[in-house]
């Protein structure tokens, strides 16, 4: 893999443990709270969508593991791809890098749409009502998502201006938006209905995926949306100040705070409101059924903030993983050109702000956004066998984090992460073949001739 430390393909090293799991927090917690928890409780799981975040939360456990180990053994920014491309060779590296694409980029595209409807909702609470014709895209009923496109170009020219700037914002919001979802949990525990919580598990409708417990583990595939947050952090590494330390730190402490928070608040939810009535504004509903409704547009601030967050820490993610396949020749130079004063791979920024702005604005993305999850999990499934294939073919090489119990918590990794997968509907399965062909295309047709392994002769 072509690695320079210098010049103006170098990144500034600024990011401590605490900017770090700022940064997973700030990923996980937003828009898989706030929205997806409302939809797998009413149409997959009801209550015991808590069990789809344990089980959710038990694969990014096994798999934040194996993440930890290559983490600290390849600090380098590329997430998935770097260990892929360090353990499996290029071709799978590219499929995961194409793959991070979608998980990233539609994934901050589809939040910028959810962020623009609880802004549109934040308006009207105060007597504002923005046209339809700018605040929904054409295949809504309207021109242009403008306010979708405002949070991406806003977010992008954060990113620009430089990391530690980014990570200083992102922590300011994580903040904010953890004290909101601890003020709901604490003041909404007292409103739970607990003839809410029956059936806890509501019987099977005959159909595979729709309650019951195959509903519980097709709701935690779905719900994998709000987990890509700590394997962003991995994006981060080559801007960690010391990886072999802080990497496992952000990973592991970002999961933790948010599976915790993630199972506290879906309990209140679905005790509050009955998961047959629930709607994807269920949150709001919450609060406005106590007597704390005061507290209502400091939850939708939550939920912009949130959803803010989540955007800022995709696309992060999403030029590192670029930085790094450029570096690597599988891309053009202009993805890893890096600022000569902000140190930030700027012309990526810029494409990708253009880029995830078109499909904010013009395009009715929210079925693509749940292509994240599947997209996601394979990402891990590749990072947990790489520990394996590691630890066979390198067992010498230096690792500050080992992942315990090897090959028991890889294995446990890919089992839990593969029943995800497979408990997805059909239609998400197309979709991700169809681009991942897509993607091969581009690789055999562009990027296999020009790859640094193949100039160099290492790849013949």
């Amino acid at each position: 893999m072509a690695e320079s430390e210098g010049g103006e393909h170098s990144l500034k090293r600024s990011l401590g443990p605490f900017q770090l799991v700022a940064l997973g927090i700030g990923a996980i917690i937003g828009a898989g709270l706030f929205a997806l928890t409302p939809i797998a409780a009413h149409d997959l799981a009801g209550p015991a969508v808590v069990f789809s975040f344990i089980i959710a939360g038990l694969g990014c456990a096994f798999a934040g593991m194996c993440y930890s180990e290559f983490a600290t053994m390849i600090p380098v920014a590329g997430s998935a791809y770097t260990y892929a491309y360090a353990t499996m060779g290029e071709l799978l590296a590219w499929i995961i890098g194409w793959d991070l694409v979608l998980e990233y980029a539609v994934g901050a595209a589809t939040v910028s749409v959810s962020w623009s409807k609880y802004l549109i909702r934040l308006f009207a609470h105060y007597g504002v009502t923005l046209p339809a014709s700018l605040t929904a895209s054409p295949f809504e009923g309207g021109t242009v998502n403008l306010a979708a496109i405002f949070i991406v170009c806003v977010v992008s020219w954060v990113l620009i201006i430089g990391i530690s700037e980014s990570a200083k914002a992102n922590a300011v919001i994580v903040v904010l938006k953890v004290t909101i979802v601890a003020l709901v949990i604490g003041l909404g525990y007292a409103y739970v209905n607990r003839a809410n919580y029956v059936p806890f598990i509501p019987p099977n409708t005959g159909e595979f995926g729709h309650f019951g417990w195959s509903g519980i583990v097709r709701a935690a595939g779905v719900i994998f949306f709000a987990y890509i947050g700590f394997d962003a952090v991995s994006t981060a590494a080559q801007e960690a100040r010391k990886p072999q330390r802080d990497m496992p730190i952000g990973i592991i402490g970002s999961l933790v705070v948010c599976t915790i928070l993630y199972v506290l608040f879906a309990r209140v939810l679905t005790g509050i409101v009955n998961y047959k009535d629930m709607t994807p504004t269920a949150v709001y509903d919450a609060i406005n059924a106590t007597k704390y409704a005061w507290l209502s547009t400091g939850v939708i601030i939550g939920i912009l903030a949130g959803y803010t967050s989540v955007i800022l820490v995709m696309l992060l993610g999403q030029s590192r993983v670029f930085f790094s396949m450029s570096r690597d020749g599988l891309l053009p130079k202009l993805f890893s050109d890096v600022h000569p004063k902000f140190k930030t791979p700027w012309k990526s920024n810029l494409l990708l702000m253009i880029f995830v702005s078109l499909f904010s604005g013009f395009l009715p993305i929210s079925k693509l956004g749940e292509m994240t999850s599947i997209g996601t999990l394979l990402a891990f499934v590749i990072v947990c066998g790489g520990v394996m294939i590691m630890r066979k073919t390198n067992p010498n090489l230096p690792r500050p984090y080992r992942t315990p119990l090897v090959p028991l918590v890889p294995i446990l990794g890919i089992l839990v992460c593969l029943s995800m997968m497979v408990a997805l509907d059909i239609a998400t399965w197309i979709r991700l073949v169809v681009w991942l062909v897509i993607g091969l295309a581009i690789y055999f047709g562009y990027s296999r001739q020009r790859s640094t392994l193949r100039l160099s002769g290492e790849g013949k």
